[in-house]
């Protein structure tokens, strides 16, 4: 899921339920491209389709998306800090470089 177009693809429909052909148009790859990218939101369970007539529409699973938020959230706390320590190690060389 890490992917820029599935991400985008899960904020389209996090706001309202599309049409394949509706999303395939706000984006400037393929329509096959987009159809794969689809294809693998719905085996991970994130979308599913309904076909309605001569129309798939898309819909966004929010629950599916938990067990990610989860995840993620485990390394928040270690990133934030690792950039708290960065950012202080900058400042530091900053204050070297002041003196000198």
């Amino acid at each position: 899921m890490t992917d820029p177009v599935r991400r985008d693809i899960i904020e389209l429909l996090s706001k309202e339920t599309l049409t394949v052909n509706s999303i395939a148009k706000k984006f400037e790859v393929s329509r096959p491209a987009i159809s794969k990218h689809l294809k693998i939101l719905k085996e991970c369970e994130i979308i599913t389709m309904e076909q309605q007539g001569r129309q798939r529409f898309c819909m966004i699973q929010p629950k599916k998306l938990i067990p990610a938020f989860l995840w993620i959230d485990q390394y928040k706390q270690l990133w934030e800090d690792r950039l708290d320590n960065f950012e202080n190690y900058l400042h530091q060389l900053q204050s070297k470089n002041d003196k000198h």
